[in-house]
């Protein structure tokens, strides 16, 4: 049974930095793409980072390059989301997910729909 579990949220100020957890059990994370999402209230979910199968290749929204960093600990079955830089408007609840298939476009990477599993979310507030 495939299992997401987010951990790492938080309260942090302006500027500050968060390391964002996806332990995986059920499968391998290397064996599917795992992805990072945001939902602010009243909005709707956002895909922020990818990281494909096997081949590691990294996605990222266009509006948070430089800030984030996705990685894999295949050891600990683990994937990590690195918010560096935050702002206020990056509140939101953080979710991961994980598709068995490869992705094959930026598109597909952060889109909500092509993803099968998902964790039940860890909060992130930026504020003074």
């Amino acid at each position: 049974q495939v299992q997401l579990v987010e951990s790492g949220g938080g309260l942090v100020q302006p500027g500050g930095s968060l390391r964002l957890s996806c332990a995986a059990s059920g499968f391998t994370v290397d064996d599917y793409a795992i992805a990072w999402f945001r939902q602010a209230p009243g909005k709707g979910r956002e895909g922020r980072s990818c990281i494909n199968v096997s081949d590691g290749r990294t996605y990222y929204a266009d509006s948070v390059k430089g800030r984030l960093t996705i990685s894999r600990d295949n050891a600990k079955n683990t994937v990590y989301l690195q918010l560096n830089s935050l702002k206020p408007e990056d509140t939101a609840v953080y979710y991961c997910a994980a598709r068995e298939l490869p992705v094959f476009t930026p598109v597909q990477a952060m889109g909500q729909y092509e993803y099968d599993d998902w964790g039940r979310g860890t909060q992130v507030t930026v504020s003074s």
